[in-house]
This record gives structure tokens, sequence and C-alpha cells, in this order.
């Protein structure tokens, strides 16, 4: 017997996004199904192929990868897609970013961590912030100098100077907790940035934001935060922090 069916929306009702994953990256999938684990909304993954040392080098070389991998997310239409990689929009620049994942997938808006991060620092009106990076000095300084440009003043700056991002995701998050107080203890900020999207965030953002008394801004609840609010999604996401948070009061 043949059965007879009719087609919804699928499991995207609400929102569908994609999210283009560093090879190396273990810490963006778990925190995004936390953000982002609503009914209605779907969130799928794609993996693009890095060289392990983030270089400058090393990370324009992504460029010519991320249509082939925007191309291994599903054929449908996407409200947003995601390039998860703060450094490589960095250097790859977020205008060229949108054309590549453009040429691989079906989407209507396209976001990335230095983007999401600015317009959430923006949201929430900071203007002199702390800064708190994984990478070695010729990404860092490209990263403030895209910062600057944007009219944020970086006041304060401090890295981890690790060049292997399998490395980057083990940091211990008591470590860039401590990193996080230590950083704005002596210096006036509107808030802090901390870049990376394999850095441990979202578990320690609360503790961090009650110790230091400043909102914190990761690049994966920035992403979260710009690819709902490009969906046009309220109430979402979900999380601690006072970005996520104030996200939820405005759209609840």
């Amino acid at each position: 017997m043949k059965l007879a069916f009719s087609l919804d929306k699928g499991s995207g009702a609400r929102a569908r996004f994609g999210l283009i994953v560093l090879q190396a990256d273990e810490t963006i999938e778990p925190e995004f199904a936390r953000m982002l684990g609503a009914p209605g909304v779907a969130l799928h993954h794609t993996r693009i192929r890095m060289a392990p040392n983030i270089t400058t080098e090393s990370l324009i070389t992504m460029q010519a990868e991320i249509p082939l991998a925007a191309a291994m997310l599903p054929a449908t239409r996407f409200d947003a897609v995601g390039y998860a990689c703060t450094s490589g929009a960095t250097v790859i620049g977020p205008e060229n970013v949108e054309t590549a994942v453009k040429a691989g997938c079906d989407c209507a808006h396209v976001s990335d961590p230095l983007s999401a991060s600015i317009a959430a620092l923006r949201q929430l009106g900071a203007r002199k912030i702390a800064y708190i990076s994984p990478y070695v000095e010729t990404v860092t300084a490209l990263m403030r100098a895209r910062l600057s440009a944007a009219g944020l003043e970086v006041a304060t700056f401090a890295s981890f100077e690790e060049s292997d991002d399998r490395i980057v995701s083990h940091i211990s998050q008591a470590d860039l907790l401590q990193a996080i107080v230590q950083i704005t203890a002596k210096a006036r900020v509107d808030a802090v940035f901390v870049s990376c999207t394999n850095l441990r965030v979202l578990d320690i953002l609360a503790e961090a934001e009650a110790l230091t008394g400043k909102p914190v801004v990761s690049s994966n609840t920035a992403l979260a935060w710009h690819m709902c609010r490009l969906a046009g999604l309220g109430a979402m996401p979900i999380g601690p922090g006072r970005l996520l948070q104030r996200r939820a009061k405005e759209k609840g």
C-alpha cells in the first residue's frame, strides 16, 4: 500500500539555522545546542577543514573552503547561517565571508563572530572594552584594529598566545574566569569581549559578570544572539548573561 502524505515546514518551522564549524572546534556545538534548543528551531552543522595552527596565513586559506562546507548543509532555505570563526572572519573579512557562504547554500542572512560581537557590544552600549583572546599577536593585532575601526576602544587586552586550536578548547574554565577578573580589575571598561568560538565561556559567564560587574560577550553568545536577531526570533536565545537576558526581556 502506498501511503498518502502532506508536507509541512519540517523541523525548522520557527527558524532554520546553519553553522559552519572549524574542524578543531569542540565548544560551539554544545553551547549552541543549549542556547538555541527550542521547539521549531532547527540547527544544522557542517565542518570546515582548517590547519590546527592559527596564523593569518592558515586563516586566509579557509576562504576557498567556505563554499564547499556550506554546500554540505541540507539543500533548504536557511534563515541565517553562521561562519563560526572569529579570527577567520577578521582575516578574510565579513563581506567576503558572506559572499562565500551564499555561494554554497541558500540563506537569507549570514553572520560571523566578529560582526556579531561588534553588534552585540553596541547593543549593550559599550564603547571601551576589555578584550581577551587565545590567539598569537599577528592575529590579535588585526582583530584589535577591526574593533577600533568599528568604534570600539580596546582599553585593556590579554591573550593566552596559543596557536594550536586543539589546545584552546581545553584551556580551563577556572583560568579563563581568572583572566576575565584580572583584566577588568584596574581598567575602566563598559564590557568584556572574550574572542574565539573554541573557548568555553558559557558555563562561567554569569559568574564572570557577577565578579566584574560588567557584561561579558563571547564569540558564541554574540553569534547565537545575532543569528536570532537576523531571523527575527523573539525571546531567543535563552542563556546566561546580560546580552542574552536582555534579548529575552525585549522580545519575550
